[in-house]
């Protein structure tokens, strides 16, 4: 019963959570996503069709956005006491820019450049109005399950991904 109890409660907490920090009602189609390519720091293409099949979270930034420098250390964070879940940075600037940010503030994850041309992905993905910073909670079957405009709040995506990792991964699908 205490668990039953526990794993409720759990549920009625993402879900309020994931209410209140929601860009849009509907979900995105992640499978857009899947179709691109975004370099790397040392400018080499990076196809985002290879973290299909794992769950993913996505976060559009960039170093001039001070909501989006104050959550890297959460993202960081999340990134650690989470390895089952990928995570990946777009960067809405240059690889230049980014490379100095690094340089003060270091994450081990994956970022990209997406440069200016990332606002249009963002607003195919659930951000109509484009602004920053914006998350994809994508499961492993690539479904967008959660979308999350402005700073992220550690505690509340951190119940989002124990949510993400309860739900069985349907390898047919895939």
């Amino acid at each position: 019963m205490k668990l039953t109890l526990f794993s409720s409660l759990r549920t009625g907490l993402v879900a309020l959570f994931s209410s209140a920090l929601l860009a849009s009602g509907a979900y995105a189609e992640s499978s857009d996503l899947f179709e691109l390519a975004f370099d790397d720091l040392q400018g080499q293409s990076q196809a985002m069709a290879s973290y299909q099949g794992k769950p993913l979270v996505v976060n559009f930034w960039a170093t001039w956005c001070p909501p989006c420098i104050k959550e890297m250390p959460d993202l960081e964070s999340l990134s650690q006491q989470h390895p089952e879940v990928q995570f990946v940075g777009l960067a809405i600037d240059t690889k230049r820019n980014v490379k100095k940010f690094l340089e003060k503030i270091p994450v081990s994850y994956d970022l990209y450049v997406a440069g200016h041309g990332g606002v249009k992905h963002m607003r195919e993905l659930g951000n109509p109005k484009g602004g920053l910073p914006f998350t994809l909670v994508i499961d492993a079957q690539g479904k967008v399950q959660h979308t999350l405009l402005g700073q992220i709040n550690r505690q509340q995506l951190g119940l989002i991904l124990e949510d993400l990792k309860i739900k069985p991964v349907d390898v047919s699908s895939l």
